[in-house]
């Protein structure tokens, strides 16, 4: 879609967004909200260049009598060329589940019991990363290891209204992260490398994933705890099978059996969905790098080094030397850095 048709189908929405009869649905309503939103950078970008580059040619006509005014020309020329750089960046195609929340997991790996601890570092890091952003979280499951870390655990993340969704930020966090350090469980001072695998999927709402039941199997069975010892005494845990796909969710961390069952089937949800997007981009994959799907040390993405405090992203050779804040929330530095890759990536196709 050109700029012209853009610019039009602006126009045409903050008509209907003014008309009373179009809030009477409130589906429509939000979406025709969200869309408004997305189009008025790109509108406002748009009308700025078009005013700059009639301002620009009023003051070179009254350079030709007046020498002061070829200054401002220039100084004008300079403004059209960061406009048209950013309408530039505005065009590029938006990935659709970019103002979607996440389902956000982190498994343990390579490494064993300090693999776990490891886990339990990146989860207190992504929730403290969301609580200075203001995103909300929520522990949907979680298997804790005797120790303190965590065998598995999903957390699922949501963004303040009227913001950027999560998974525009957090999507760049998939894959294998590895830390090298001197465990708690070593006595002879050694540094060790262990990994945890952090998989991360969009939400997926009702509309987006339809789940026929007659597809599910459902398990119940008791909640249990670090070491395996049993935490309740009614079958409250559940774990859903998607038989058409194999894929099983399991959930435990709620009191009642119907509780667990909503939160499974809000991680099943976000599975199929994930699935659904990557059997759909198969004929690119080529040119995208995905999430990993083993927790290998060799297969990282992200290296965390504790004696030098050094924090390296390997797809896009970023480095750093405050660990210490990074696992204290502040990765803004870190997602960014790819953040702007995947855009220069996009400029470079665009072109």
């Amino acid at each position: 879609m050109n700029l012209d048709d853009l610019t039009s189908e602006y126009a045409d929405i903050e008509k209907r967004l003014s008309d009373p009869a179009v809030h009477a649905d409130q589906a429509e309503a939000r979406r025709l909200g969200k869309r408004y939103a997305e189009l008025r950078p790109v509108v406002e970008a748009a009308r700025d260049l078009t005013a700059a580059r009639a301002d620009a040619e009023t003051a070179r006509e009254l350079a030709a009598e007046d020498p002061a005014f070829a200054e401002e020309a220039t100084q004008l020329d300079g403004r059209i060329e960061e406009l048209e750089e950013t309408l530039r960046r505005l065009l590029v195609p938006r990935d659709p589940n970019d103002d979607k929340d996440v389902i956000l997991e982190i498994k343990a790996g390579e490494g064993g019991e300090e693999s776990a601890l490891f886990a339990g570092d990146l989860l207190r890091m992504y929730l403290r990363h969301a609580e200075r952003i203001g995103w909300k979280t929520e522990i949907i499951d979680a298997q804790p290891s005797d120790l303190g870390g965590y065998k598995d655990v999903t957390v699922a993340v949501k963004s303040r209204p009227s913001t950027d969704g999560v998974w525009a930020r957090l999507k760049y966090e998939g894959g294998v992260h590895r830390v090298q350090r001197v465990p708690a469980t070593e006595s002879q001072g050694r540094i060790h490398t262990s990994a945890a695998g952090v998989f991360v999927m969009p939400e997926a709402e009702d509309i987006d994933v339809q789940i026929d039941p007659n597809d599910l199997r459902v398990d119940v069975f008791r909640s249990s705890g670090p070491g395996g010892q049993s935490v309740n005494t009614t079958d409250s845990a559940v774990r859903i099978t998607h038989l058409p796909t194999g894929i099983v969710v399991s959930c435990q961390n709620e009191k009642s059996q119907l509780q667990n069952k909503e939160q499974a089937l809000r991680i099943l949800r976000a599975r199929l969905l994930a699935a659904a997007q990557e059997e759909a981009d198969a004929a690119a994959a080529a040119e995208r790098k995905s999430q990993v799907r083993t927790v290998d040390r060799s297969e990282r993405v992200r290296t965390y080094n504790f004696p030098e405090n050094r924090i390296s992203d390997h797809r896009v050779g970023y480095k750093a030397y405050n660990l210490d804040h990074v696992l204290d929330g502040d990765l803004h530095n870190v997602i960014q850095a790819l953040v702007d890759a995947d855009m220069e990536h996009k400029l470079a196709q665009a072109t």
